[in-house]
């Protein structure tokens, strides 16, 4: 499977403004990572981009003092990347191109879930333990055959070819990390962190357990270990972004200590459909 089919990553390099930027084909999406310059020469820049992909919806991440200029050119702020920017934040400001993209079809059952959600015990829940005949550790490139093996079986469709042992490797090569559960030398839950070593934030990803092994509570463990690999390395700002109708995935990061920062519409193409997207965010220095 060739990784450019679902994305390609490139840059804005004119005059004016330079831009590291995302063209995601398979969710049919653009996302600007980083940008210096003249504001609206980005964002005819990204708009002509985004156009001439066929992209219905563009996402950047902007700095919190641009989010009045990025207003006045049209787009709306989503959610909040807390201390995204070595301790400053990043705001999500989105434009759609087609009403269907921008109309959320789950909006009010997603907002009952956090309701739900937010009832539930908070605190930072730890120290849990494996049940007998698991074990966790940290991954290596020869899980990726492993990993890919369960990724194929969790998720039909993702917004990433997951289910690819050369796009595992790639991943890994380029410094995110897993943690896996076994059991009887099978990999059974995975849980990644993807390492922004630029501007120090790592966005935990890649969450996935097989049906016959989630009444475990193996996500809490993997999700605890993944934070400590972090601190361990100095990274601090955590963030994930999990399926907006998915109690399970949202109530595990409300319960890891985590902060609902807003919700993406429409954000990728998972399972069957386009879904609405929660971020979290949890600054990992603090008690």
């Amino acid at each position: 499977m060739q990784t450019e089919t679902f994305y390609k990553q490139t840059e804005i390099n004119k005059e004016d403004v330079t831009a590291e930027i995302f063209l995601d084909y398979f969710n049919e999406r653009l996302r600007v990572d980083d940008y210096r310059g003249n504001i609206s020469s980005l964002a005819a820049e990204v708009n002509e981009l985004a156009v001439q992909h066929d992209f219905s919806k563009v996402i950047i991440k902007a700095k919190s003092e641009h989010v009045g200029a990025f207003l006045a050119l049209g787009f709306l702020p989503e959610a909040v990347f807390s201390q995204y920017f070595n301790g400053s934040d990043a705001v999500a400001m989105c434009r759609y191109y087609t009403n269907e993209r921008k109309r959320s079809d789950y909006w009010v059952e997603e907002d009952k879930i956090m309701d739900r959600i937010f009832e539930l015990p908070e605190g930072k829940s730890g120290g849990h333990s494996l049940p007998e005949n698991y074990l966790i550790r940290l991954a290596d490139q020869n899980d990726t055959e492993g990993l890919s093996t369960l990724y194929g079986k969790v998720f039909q469709v993702y917004p990433t070819p997951m289910n690819d042992p050369s796009y595992i490797k790639n991943t890994m090569e380029q410094g995110t990390i897993y943690y896996v559960i076994e059991q009887n030398k099978e990999i059974v839950s995975a849980a990644s962190a993807d390492i922004n070593m630029q501007y120090h934030n790592a966005e935990l990803t890649d969450c996935a357990t097989l049906a016959e092994h989630r009444k475990f509570g193996l996500m809490k463990i993997l999700i605890e270990k993944l934070e400590l690999e972090l601190k361990n390395r100095k990274i601090y700002c955590a963030y994930s972004i999990a399926r907006s109708l998915s109690f399970g995935m949202n109530a595990v990061f409300f319960q890891r200590g985590y902060k609902y920062q807003g919700r993406f519409t429409k954000n990728c193409l998972i399972f069957d459909k386009y879904e609405d997207m929660n971020l979290w965010m949890r600054d990992l220095s603090a008690n």
